[in-house]
């Protein structure tokens, strides 16, 4: 254990040892706590909304009121013709344009249809889609309102309650998400670059012939990136409870053990890749080339389970996937340990096939 003990301590003053090193373990988890709640969100805001009314009645005039109100737009540009409606969505001044015919407000007072026409700028396909969703709900409900047609049938109604989320506050699932996505990029450039900075500068030899054998080696560079996940995870959960107010309702004790079997998972694909390349730059690379389709196919972006099913089975190797899963219910729903061995058991198949891969894998390259 002295033995480990001394390479674990020359590793963290690798990585601690100049001002630069500790900037870039500290900088980048301050930068995305400040960035990503705000930047990486599914959610519409202070866009621009172009308004064509070819109507003069009071409902248009009403209706453009309300959706004007909503927190998807926070300008409204009136339009007068289409000429200036195609220029407004050809140089993406706006995201909607919405365009009333001259006889809306006479169809709606003589209770027939009448029609609404909304242009999307199909270059930001996703945003509009949103946007226009949400038209469409206070249309409907304006509709509904000014036609006295209740929402449901007297005898019933349906309440929405959304039980982890209330507010639906869109940072309550990136912060969580970051805990995950910050200690895999710091666990694997710690791990990853282990090896190959010890070949590149010519110390690896110095350790083979040391009293360490290669699983002490391997656990001294193991160790390291775990103290730093480590600290990064506990800096993030304290800025999202204490800074952005997010409950986290969880056990600490869960939280704790739960990211050591993943740090563990992602070590080993760290590792595996530093035994695999020679140089620094090689590892870079092996790192960019795991963190890219680990976090697609993580459910940050977009839902597992609107993946293929053989896509789904692939991803059951991505530790990324298992531990999102864990820290947000964690943070928000206090999930028990009998729901969270259901993903916190695919991290131990991981972490010893991956850890088991990366001992063979450079024992094999020093033989």
């Amino acid at each position: 254990m002295h033995r480990i003990a001394t390479l674990i301590i020359k590793e963290l003053q690798a990585l601690l040892r100049d001002r630069q090193g500790r900037m870039l373990l500290i900088m980048p988890v301050l930068l995305q706590l400040a960035v990503f709640p705000f930047a990486a969100t599914l959610e519409v805001k202070n866009n621009t909304l172009a308004v064509f009314n070819e109507d003069t009645g009071a409902e248009s005039a009403e209706l453009i009121q309300r959706v004007a109100r909503a927190k998807a737009f926070t300008e409204v540009l009136y339009i007068h013709s289409d000429t200036e409606l195609r220029r407004v969505i050809d140089s993406q001044e706006a995201l909607v344009a919405v365009r009333f015919s001259p006889t809306f407000s006479r169809s709606i007072a003589a209770g027939h249809p009448a029609a609404i026409q909304a242009i999307l700028d199909g270059r930001r396909s996703n945003s509009a889609q949103i946007a226009l969703g949400y038209i469409r709900e206070i249309v409907q409900g304006y509709l509904d309102q000014r036609q006295g047609l209740p929402l449901r049938p007297a005898n019933s109604e349906i309440i929405v309650r959304h039980w982890f989320n209330p507010n639906l506050d869109y940072v309550r699932h990136i912060i969580p998400c970051l805990v995950a996505i910050i200690t895999t990029i710091s666990t694997l450039v710690v791990t990853a670059l282990s090896v190959a900075r010890e070949r590149e500068q010519g110390t690896l030899d110095q350790l083979l012939v040391s009293p360490l054998t290669p699983g002490m080696i391997m656990a001294g560079k193991t160790v390291p990136a775990l103290l730093v996940a480590t600290a990064q995870a506990t800096i993030i959960l304290a800025a999202g409870v204490f800074i952005y107010h997010i409950p986290f309702v969880g056990s600490l004790v869960l939280f704790y053990g739960s990211a050591f079997f993943y740090i563990l998972a992602l070590s080993g694909f760290g590792l595996l890749i530093s035994s695999i390349c020679s140089t620094q730059q090689q590892a870079f690379l092996g790192v960019f080339s795991f963190m890219m389709p680990a976090v697609l196919l993580s459910g940050f972006p977009s839902p597992v389970e609107n993946m293929p099913l053989w896509l789904q089975r692939i991803d059951w190797f991505n530790p990324l996937q298992h531990f999102i899963v864990i820290v947000k219910g964690l943070f928000v729903r206090n999930i028990g340990v009998s729901i969270l061995l259901q993903s916190l058991w695919p991290l131990l198949v991981i972490a010893a096939v991956t850890l088991s891969a990366a001992d063979w894998m450079f024992r094999r390259r020093i033989g």
